[in-house]
C-alpha cells in the first residue's frame, strides 16, 4: 500500500474522527460532508449503503475531530483523509463528497489517484471566489461564534419549502452548525478561500458522477456543470427541489445514485 508520506509536510495531518459501517470486506467508500456539518449528515444515505463499507469522518475542526488553529489549506484537510485511509489499512477506496467535502474528494483524486476508486462529488465547485468574502466570514465566527451564521447556513442548506413542510427534520441541522468549533470553521473557510481546482480537474481519471441541486445558492449548478466539463468521462445529475444539503432533500434518490455509481 502507498502510504501518504510522499508528501513533505504530512507532519501536518490531524487524526480524523470516523465511524465505520457495514460488512468487513465489502467495497469501501468514504462519505466527507459540508463546511459546519459532522459526519451524522450523512445519516439518510446509510440504509442505502448498507451493502458497502461506509467510513464517514469529520473534517478537521468539524465534530469531533481536533480544532488545530487556523488558517488551514485544502490540500491540508485532503492529507488528513490520506493519513485517515493508512490508520484504517485501506489501500484504495471510492470517495463521495458534498460541499467542502467534494472539494478534498477532487483533491485526493487529483493527487493521489492511485488511492481513490470511484468519485461522487455533491453540489460543491472547483474554484469558489471572491476569497474575501471567505476571510470576512471567518472573522465573523472567530469573533460573534457559530450562532451568528447558523441561520443564513440554514438558509443555503434547504430550500424554504423544506424548511417550511418539516421544522422538526432540519433543527438538528442548525444544531449541528451552532455546535461546530468556530475556529475549525473559520479555518476551513479560509481553505475554501484560497482553492483553485480548475486546472486539477483533466488529472482526475477515477469514474466521477457529479450532483447538483437545482435550488443550490451555495453551490448552483453551473458550478457541477464546470465540473463535468473539466474531468472526462465524468456524469452530471441535476435534482430538481434540492438546495445545498441535496442528500437531506432527496435522500432516496441521491442514496441510490451513490450506491449504483460505487457499485460500478
Amino acid at each position: 500500500m502507498r502510504g501518504w508520506a510522499w508528501y513533505n509536510d504530512a507532519v501536518t495531518a490531524t487524526t480524523l474522527f470516523q465511524r465505520t459501517s457495514g460488512p468487513p470486506g465489502a467495497p469501501v467508500l468514504l462519505l466527507g460532508g459540508s463546511l459546519g456539518s459532522n459526519l451524522d449528515m450523512w445519516r439518510p444515505q446509510l440504509p442505502a449503503l448498507a451493502d458497502l463499507r461506509v467510513v464517514r469522518f469529520d473534517h478537521r475542526g468539524h465534530g469531533a475531530s481536533p480544532a488545530p488553529p487556523g488558517p488551514y489549506r485544502l490540500d491540508d484537510l485532503g492529507r488528513d483523509v490520506l493519513a485517515l485511509l493508512d490508520r484504517l489499512g485501506i489501500a484504495k477506496a471510492s470517495y463521495c463528497g458534498l460541499s467542502l467535502g467534494g472539494m478534498v474528494g477532487m483533491w485526493l483524486a487529483a493527487n493521489a489517484p492511485d488511492r481513490i476508486e470511484r468519485l461522487v462529488l455533491i453540489c460543491t465547485a472547483a474554484h469558489l471566489p471572491p476569497a474575501d468574502g471567505w476571510a470576512a466570514r471567518a472573522e465573523q465566527v472567530r469573533s460573534a461564534g457559530m450562532g451568528s451564521i447558523a441561520d443564513a447556513v440554514l438558509g443555503r442548506w434547504f430550500t424554504p419549502r423544506f424548511r417550511a413542510a418539516l421544522p422538526a427534520k432540519v433543527a438538528p441541522y442548525r444544531a449541528m452548525i451552532a455546535a461546530c468549533p468556530a475556529e475549525g470553521y473559520a479555518g476551513c473557510c479560509e481553505a475554501i478561500g484560497g482553492m483553485d481546482l480548475r486546472d486539477d480537474l483533466p488529472r482526475i481519471t477515477a469514474p466521477t458522477l457529479v450532483i447538483a441541486g437545482a435550488d443550490d445558492p451555495a453551490t448552483p449548478p453551473e458550478h457541477g456543470e464546470r465540473i463535468h466539463a473539466g474531468i472526462a468521462g465524468s456524469r452530471l445529475v441535476v435534482l430538481p427541489g434540492a438546495a445545498h444539503l441535496a442528500n437531506v432533500e432527496q435522500a432516496v434518490v441521491i442514496g441510490q445514485l451513490i450506491k449504483d455509481h460505487v457499485s460500478g
